[in-house]
């Protein structure tokens, strides 16, 4: 006689078993590796300030060296459909704040920093060095913070998000239209360079909220640029990322070299180099977020 209720059929507890097996398995993971604990008595002494860009569908030019026929040319636009809100930083992470994580031995010192500790942003930071501070700050709040993807620097800057397109039809047989385009654009961002970083909210805010983006400090984000080749019709052919090389975004993309601090020492995979380098944060709200980041702690995930 079996042990369960007739209307229990054999492909309902086949079904069952399992999850209730792997539910068992995953709250012994979740109870070993600190995942039920209590996040740490000091978590609102690091907490920083957030904006929550809700939902929607935008468009935006995706990042990378876009060849046709051998030739560059703009980057097709991308409709994306975000269904869930994102949380981020309202400003750019701080000197001050920085400081706190190099004073405790976990982020190396910003290259460079020649004005008073104050409430500016950090710059003179490198890719590694971005991704220590949130190390760090996940350590310190008990929560999962990471750098946005470029899409997702997008999704949160809204209107203030560059368009990197030079706008003009491209002509396969005379790419001089193209490199007179480029230089044209190169003189004026270079006119414009502003390299002190200001007061935090010196650039004002956008449609959501997200302040400075945009301003004289390029922000890290953990996208690969990448090398993408197209046919007639836009579609992708081959691509390539080329990780090591980050997008940063400012007025206007920059792909950097992961280790680079100081752009005014090169290190710019194309374009202009940007006036400094920073960044900020967002905050995972995925249920499982710090599972992983208990078990990556642990050396058990990537």
């Amino acid at each position: 006689m079996s042990i369960f209720p007739a209307y229990l059929s054999r492909p309902f507890l086949q079904t069952l078993l399992p999850v209730a097996i792997i539910a068992g398995l995953v709250g012994g993971i979740a109870h070993q590796t600190g995942f039920l604990a209590e996040p740490p008595a000091t978590a609102q002494l690091f907490q920083p300030q957030t904006v929550t860009i809700p939902p929607r569908t935008f468009s935006y030019r995706e990042d990378g060296e876009f060849l046709k026929a051998n030739y560059v040319t703009d980057a097709p636009m991308r409709t994306v459909t975000m269904r869930r809100p994102l949380i981020i930083m309202k400003h750019q992470v701080s000197l001050a704040e920085y400081t706190a994580c190099v004073s405790e031995g976990a982020c190396s010192a910003p290259a460079g920093v020649s004005h008073d500790l104050g409430n500016v942003p950090v710059t003179g930071v490198s890719y590694d060095d971005a991704r220590a501070y949130a190390r760090w700050l996940s350590d310190k709040t008990g929560e999962v913070w990471s750098l946005p993807t470029d899409e997702q620097l997008a999704f949160a800057a809204g209107k203030s998000f560059p368009d990197d397109a030079f706008g003009i039809e491209d002509d396969a047989s005379n790419p001089a239209i193209r490199w007179l385009a480029d230089y044209r654009r190169e003189a004026a961002e270079r006119s414009k360079r502003d390299p002190v970083p200001r007061i935090l909210g010196s650039f004002g805010e956008n449609e959501y909220g997200l302040s400075d983006f945009g301003g004289n400090v390029w922000e890290w984000t953990n996208t690969c640029h990448r090398r993408v080749e197209l046919d007639a019709d836009d579609m992708i052919l081959r691509s390539e990322d080329l990780c090591g090389v980050y997008v940063t975004v400012g007025n206007h993309r920059a792909p950097m070299t992961s280790f680079i601090k100081d752009p005014k020492g090169g290190g710019c995979a194309v374009g202009t180099p940007p006036d400094n380098l920073g960044f900020r944060l967002v905050r995972s709200t995925q249920w499982y977020a710090p599972l992983l980041k208990a078990l990556r702690d642990r050396g058990i995930a990537l």
